[in-house]
């Protein structure tokens, strides 16, 4: 499991508690599957292969799942994500694109954000269509990864998946990408379970940590629970 670390590791089911998209979709987004006698590829490959013929994925699968499934939520179908991957994977040199901050959705088609230095050195922003390969300059939303850190290469670092205010990160270097109080580093699954047996309070002197990482650790859980 060693060769894990920094990547993470999450069944389907874990994945679904994490984002709120249905384990069943995930597996058929990452497995492929048949439908009517018509056979649909994978949208990408797992970064996770365990070689028991199971799926599992990994931190930048998580995050790609999650722009994945939010695309398609605003109308942009499965196939045409599958197509817009393969096609930024060319233009940004970047095996799992997706994950990264530079894509952006209208609801019909998929842009891949772009800078480009000019003849004098000055930098334009510009927006690429995946699928016309022409530039366009139009009012889209918001970017979509707002509760992940970056790096300086546009790769995905750190998930705050309840927002930032309630510090809980999620973080592939520790606890193998489980859910973490960003204050302890203690999994918000282990402070959650033992708060709820022994009292905030026990939970807080078993673990050494404040109260209030035990009472964000219980909310987060009850939202994973509820969702």
């Amino acid at each position: 499991m060693s060769n894990l670390i920094g990547v993470g590791l999450y069944t389907p089911t874990e994945a679904s508690r994490l984002l709120h998209v249905p384990a069943a979709k995930i597996s058929r987004w990452l497995r492929g599957h048949r439908v009517a006698g018509r056979n649909y590829e994978a949208l990408w490959t797992p970064e996770v292969d365990l070689g028991d013929g199971r799926i599992y994925l990994g931190f930048r699968d998580l995050m790609e799942v999650r722009v994945a499934d939010k695309f398609i939520s605003y109308g942009v179908s499965p196939q045409r994500v599958r197509a817009a991957i393969l096609l930024a994977r060319d233009i940004v040199d970047e095996a799992r694109p997706l994950s990264t901050n530079r894509f952006r959705t209208d609801g019909r088609d998929i842009f891949l954000h772009v800078i480009e230095r000019e003849r004098h050195g000055e930098e334009r922003e510009n927006l690429l269509n995946l699928f016309h390969r022409q530039y366009e300059f139009k009012q889209i939303i918001d970017p979509l990864l707002k509760t992940i850190d970056f790096d300086e290469c546009g790769a995905p670092l750190l998930w705050w998946p309840a927002g930032r205010r309630l510090k809980v990160v999620v973080d592939p270097a520790r606890a193998f990408g489980q859910p973490i109080d960003a204050a302890t580093s203690v999994p918000t699954a282990v402070l959650a379970a033992v708060g709820r047996q022994q009292g905030i309070r026990g939970a807080a002197r078993a673990y050494a940590v404040p109260v209030t990482s035990v009472r964000r650790a219980i909310e987060f859980e009850d939202q994973r629970q509820a969702a």
